[in-house]
């Protein structure tokens, strides 16, 4: 069997035939088998029996179709794409210092950029996605840079009591993160089937790994954690779909609260209410979307339509404003999101990063992202479904100051 370090040289090889300069091809490849995970040969029974795994892959249970894997000239060459600057702020994404009671509340949330939140349910504390890495990319060189720092430094945390991981795509599972993890805390990590092997593979003890198959659950410190149906799909760098995708269900004795991860629509968000729900609190991702992806990410307006089916009372927008992703304008995702929730009557709270909200009492919201602005401010048209005027209501829709796009610095690096 051939090693992966030998077909990651001749990947890289092939990109320096095709004008990767050797130099840079080295630079962007370091660390590489490290960060990619662990290197398996073949599924583990725990895999195969189940009902997601099929001829070797995790599969949805409602079919789409596949996006291909990334290649190595694809993959090195993608952040050249000049319509991906329409996803760029013009100015500094004002940022919270993260405080953190001494005692977990009762049912708060604070978004500390992208997916990353740190749950506080019925006095426990819970992390989900968490990732403080410079780039969502195995390559310290090529790959999304963050838009703007960590709110805060992965030392301020607080003890955690689980930490929970959607699926494995690096802006979900970050390795730098998940070293200072192992040494910060003592909790569990809460994963889907086949990520184990890659905390393995990356020091964290195997009791400390919990993998569980969809409509599996674990109780931790009086929290049951429920592995509940996603519709995405999973692989670092040039794997594909060898382990599973999840979206989590998080129920303390008295308040519920419901993770989405990444995923596209799916009516199994019905079920999932029916089954587990009403939810008190949803974290639902609302950024990422393309016309071309709508199997696997969400759009604002149907992040708004799974908040209903899964009988959310609050809902706090996450998986956007953090890394450049996708071709929309970096404000479209919470502007579309305003129109449809005020359409709805569907309430939203939208924190800045490092913003702490009291989910039993959330604030009003407020606009900190026209000051910020987009390299695009023209958002794209809503979906038919929108009348014009819904889509005229967002505050902030036009006129947002234009200046030059700050290049990366010091407030870009690891925390």
């Amino acid at each position: 069997m051939t090693s992966r370090p030998a077909r990651l040289i001749r990947r890289a090889a092939a990109a320096a035939a095709v004008g990767v300069p050797v130099g840079l091809m080295v630079r962007a490849t370091w660390g590489l088998p490290a960060a990619i995970g662990a290197s398996r040969r073949g599924p583990l029974p725990e895999m195969t029996g189940s009902p997601q795994f099929a001829d070797g892959t995790f599969r949805n249970r409602l079919p789409g179709p596949v996006i291909p894997a990334v290649s190595a000239r694809s993959g090195l060459l993608r952040q050249t794409h000049r319509e991906r600057d329409r996803g760029r702020p013009v100015g500094a994404v004002p940022l919270v210092r993260p405080e953190f009671p001494g005692a977990a509340a009762e049912l708060a949330a604070t978004w500390l950029g992208h997916s990353t939140v740190l749950l506080e349910v019925d006095g426990r504390r819970v992390l989900v996605d968490p990732v403080w890495g410079d780039r969502v990319s195995p390559s310290p060189l090529f790959g999304p840079r963050r838009l703007h720092a960590p709110p805060g430094p992965i030392d301020d945390l607080p003890e955690v009591d689980a930490v929970l991981v959607s699926h494995d795509h690096y802006d979900h599972l970050d390795l730098p993160t998940v070293q200072e993890l192992l040494h910060r805390t003592r909790a569990p990590f809460v994963v889907p089937l086949g990520i184990g092997q890659h905390l393995r593979a990356w020091g964290v003890p195997p009791d400390r790994v919990v993998e569980l198959d969809w409509d599996e659950s674990v109780v931790v410190a009086g929290l049951t954690l429920t592995c509940t149906e996603a519709r995405h799909f999973s692989g670092r760098w040039f794997g594909r779909d060898d382990t599973l995708w999840c979206s989590w269900a998080v129920h303390g004795p008295r308040h519920r609260v419901f993770f989405g991860g990444d995923t596209g629509y799916t009516p199994a968000f019905a079920g999932i209410g029916a089954r587990l729900g009403p939810f008190d609190l949803t974290l639902l991702p609302i950024g990422a979307y393309d016309p071309a992806w709508r199997e696997v990410h969400m759009d604002p307006e149907e992040a708004v339509r799974a908040h209903g089916d899964l009988g959310g009372g609050v809902l706090v927008p996450v998986h956007w404003a953090t890394f450049n992703l996708a071709f929309h304008p970096w404000a479209e995702p919470v502007r579309r999101l305003l129109t449809e929730a005020a359409r709805t009557g569907t309430r939203v709270a939208v924190p800045r990063p490092g913003e702490r909200v009291d989910v039993l009492d959330p604030p009003e919201v407020r606009d900190w992202w026209t000051d910020v602005g987009s390299a695009d401010d023209r958002p794209a048209p809503p979906r038919a479904s929108l009348s014009g005027r819904a889509a005229r209501a967002v505050p902030g829709a036009r006129g947002a100051r234009r200046r030059a796009a700050p290049r990366p610095g010091r407030s870009d690096r690891r925390s």
